[in-house]
């Protein structure tokens, strides 16, 4: 760098400050006015709805941002109303057009019924999240000890409510909220304490214990496939921030990775508040179980008719509805609980419903519940329609016979439990005595863990022409792991007359592990015949009717993680999801054990470490698996007709 001499300093000084002087009052540009105005009011002639957007003010001053739509010409027309954290503005705008039906036509709306029976559709933003003000808190406690504050979901509801009664002329002063998965929770926090003018709340596929099935954890096992969703939910207010495609293949990106903890700083995940509450609590502690909606809402009776919605093949919240259902069920004793459960994906009952994946089902079963369950359901409770006959207390899809059936209970009819066995020579044997002595054996390896489906598996998402095809993974063929080593398959012989389970199967499992700590994945499993005349790509095919994995280390309690004792048979009751299932004859029952379900779940190292968020290279071993045949897998087995 050339340097002026000392002398010249002043002199340019002065020759800066008078161009400084000068800049100052030369003449400025004449302004260009902004082409933007200020605010656009979009011309509505011609539409057949209005749309408002306003602040609804919450009892701590905060704002939260809520989309008002009411069809035109309406008068005394019920609210239906959802809130959730996935832009409101989204979920009311699919498409430019002026009629109500095909802007609603997405996420969360069931536009067919919410448009054709004139409903005024209400979406708002929750706290901290796009257009809303505060602080955004994923799935933010209620009032207690996990949330100081004085409001939380219950209490924004009952304000957001409180100011639509008051403030829309339109309505009659009844209103409904409903939703999907965290939109699908949020109804659930309404029916605590609710506002009086609730009347209605449809929790479809309900984020309801992140821990034991839902979102970020199945019993112990940690969902890392969920961790992109993490960073983008609640890094920034508008999910502008956006996980990095580092690998054509999630499978290398997380085999890479080597922990969800050390992706987790590769990522920058230790900025969010949520993912450091989870990695500080891996097991089942106070800070999950006072979240957990089914065990608050078990506490009261419920005063607002619910209809609990469940899909048998939902890949994010599979455990949630048919908790709840378990837990106030019981209590009602107004008959005010109702559940439907269908052949889905994930929020698939707003969808097209003849299909899921290589399943056909001979009818568009999401367009049936809307029209045969929903809308009576809405029609009754919400429109205050007495004449419109009360929906069955269950509506079940079963699947095997693609078949509604409407039922009294959950599970209904002549449930008996069937052990099947895990028996010698792979097969899977109905009834009988267990085998004391043998068992099937595999070593898993870490370096190596089973994938979740079919290599290449692309990135978690729901864009069909990106190749995302998450939401229907379970419905996958399950070939791909009855072919491995490191995988036990047991398989029955073929069936003569048809076997029907309604409920939950529940494997009873004897294992060992040369290791001290293992997961354990059991997958109950409908194969098909090796012809299927009327569908050829379904010959063979092996389909997942229930299946979920089990952290070892809890095998002696979920908030009591511990090391296992290598090579001793240990027992362990691992809870399958809900089925309404008919393996048909010709067809085939088989079970699936295996060690490790990657990238969905994290991999067990094997070797007990007090957090395996921590688990270092050295940690992951080898380990030899034993399934002693004294496992078996309870089948809740229908023996009289429906």
């Amino acid at each position: 760098m050339t340097s002026f001499p000392v002398r010249l300093a002043p002199l340019i000084g002065a020759v800066a400050l008078a161009g400084f002087a000068h800049a100052q009052t030369a003449p400025q540009y004449a302004e260009l006015p902004s082409e933007t105005p200020a605010e656009f009011r979009a011309p509505d002639a011609g539409f057949n709805y209005v749309k408002r957007t306003v602040m609804i003010p919450m009892r701590d001053g905060t704002k939260l941002n809520t989309i008002i739509i009411v069809p035109k010409g309406v008068q005394n027309a019920p609210i239906l109303l959802t809130r959730t954290p996935y832009d409101a503005s989204s979920l009311v705008n699919h498409a430019d057009s002026a009629d109500l039906e095909t802007i609603l036509t997405g996420y969360d709306n069931a536009a067919d019924v919410i448009a054709g029976e004139g409903y005024i559709r209400v979406v708002q933003d929750v706290r901290g999240k796009y257009g809303s003000e505060g602080d955004y808190v994923m799935n933010r406690p209620l009032h207690g000890p996990l949330n100081p504050t004085p409001v939380d979901h219950s209490t924004d509801t009952y304000d957001t409510i409180e100011w639509l009664t008051k403030n829309v002329p339109e309505t009659n002063g009844r209103v409904g909220i409903i939703g999907i998965s965290y939109d699908g929770f949020l109804p659930l926090m309404a029916l605590v304490n609710p506002h009086p003018a609730l009347k209605v709340a449809v929790p479809m596929n309900p984020m309801v214990d992140g821990w034991k099935g839902d979102d970020w954890f199945h019993n112990g096992a940690f969902r890392q496939i969920n961790m992109s969703y993490m960073l983008e939910q609640v890094v920034t207010r508008a999910n502008t921030a956006k996980w990095p495609v580092t690998n054509y293949d999630d499978y290398d990106m997380y085999l890479r990775a080597g922990s969800a903890g050390a992706l987790g700083r590769e990522r920058g995940l230790e900025q969010s508040g949520f993912w450091n509450k989870v990695v500080a609590h891996p097991a089942y502690d106070a800070f999950w179980q006072q979240q957990a909606m089914d065990t608050i809402l078990a506490r009261q009776p419920v005063t607002v008719p619910t209809l609990l919605v469940h899909s048998y093949w939902d890949a994010e919240d599979i455990y949630g509805a048919v908790a709840v259902w378990k837990a106030i069920k019981p209590h009602d004793t107004e008959n005010k609980v109702f559940l439907s459960l269908g052949p889905w994906s994930h929020g698939g009952a707003i969808g097209d419903g003849a299909t899921l994946g290589a399943l056909k089902f001979g009818s568009d079963t999401a367009l049936y519940w809307r029209q045969q369950v929903l809308k009576p359901f809405l029609a009754r409770y919400l429109k205050g329609d007495e004449r419109v006959p009360a929906i069955p207390t269950v509506t079940a899809f079963e699947t095997g016979t693609n078949k509604w059936r409407s039922l009294p209970a959950w599970p209904s009819g002549a449930v008996e439990p069937v052990a099947l066995r895990l028996a010698a020579n792979q097969k899977a044997q109905l009834g009988g005595a267990a085998d004391a002595k043998g068992y099937d054996e595999y070593v898993s390896d870490p370096a190596k863990p089973v994938p979740f489906r079919q290599r290449p598996i692309p990135p978690y998402g729901y864009d069909e022409a990106k190749g995302q095809t998450w939401p229907r993974w379970l419905v996958d063929d399950q070939r791909e792991a009855s072919g491995r080593t490191d995988v036990a398959t047991f398989v029955s012989d073929l069936l003569t007359a048809p076997v029907k389970i309604s409920g939950e199967p529940v494997a009873h499992l004897v294992a060992s592990t040369s290791g001290t700590d293992s997961d354990w994945v059991v997958k109950l499993i409908d194969v098909y015949p090796d012809q299927v005349g009327s569908q050829p790509a379904l010959g063979g095919y092996q389909l997942m009717v229930a299946g979920d994995i089990f952290r070892g280390r809890y095998r002696e309690g979920f908030d009591k993680p511990k090391a296992l004792a290598p090579n001793k048979a240990l027992a362990y009751r691992i809870e399958l999801p809900t089925a309404n299932h008919v393996f048909l004859p010709g067809h085939r029952i088989m079970v699936q054990v295996q060690s490790s379900w990657f990238p969905l779940y994290d991999r067990n190292p094997q070797t007990f470490v007090p957090n395996i968020f921590f688990a270092q290279p050295g940690d992951y071993r080898k380990a030899t698996q034993r399934i002693y045949h004294s496992s078996y897998v309870e089948l809740p087995l229908v023996k009289a007709a429906q």
